[in-house]
């Protein structure tokens, strides 16, 4: 099987996961500054054996969309139009708290959680969508 790439889209930071081969872990990968990020997504696509990307869909709480999930809705779009493989969404509620709550128990400083959580938040959606897939 191929891999599959999560993406935890923000204005100002993507966060990228990938799972591995037999699609059963998903793996914290990097941080992308969202200005560059079709581009290194493209890179990402291109250098690993990927057959889907998975893109993190911020609905609120009450089941609404939000700026955040429009914004969500058009990268995926963008990156459907510009890849050659599959751009799925996946609801994405809650792990961005996940991810924190994780970094804080592992006694990170508040400045290394910055650097990873989105990272960590990919890596979360990808894992509960590679388990929903079982």
């Amino acid at each position: 099987m191929s891999r599959v790439v999560g993406i935890d889209y923000g204005t100002k930071r993507v966060g990228v996961a990938l799972s591995d081969e037999s699609r059963m872990i998903a793996s914290p990968y990097r941080v992308i500054e969202a200005a560059a990020a079709i581009e290194m997504i493209e890179q990402i696509v291109a250098g690993e054996d990927i057959e889907l990307v998975v893109v993190g869909l911020p609905i609120g709480l009450a089941g609404n969309e939000t700026s955040s999930t429009i914004g969500a809705r058009e990268f995926a779009e963008e990156l459907s139009e510009r890849l050659a493989v599959t751009v799925e969404l996946a609801d994405e509620r809650f792990t961005s708290k996940v991810a924190e709550d994780v970094l804080i128990e592992a006694g990170m400083t508040r400045e290394r959680r910055r650097q990873i959580r989105d990272k960590m938040a990919a890596t979360v959606m990808l894992q509960s969508y590679l388990d929903s897939l079982r």
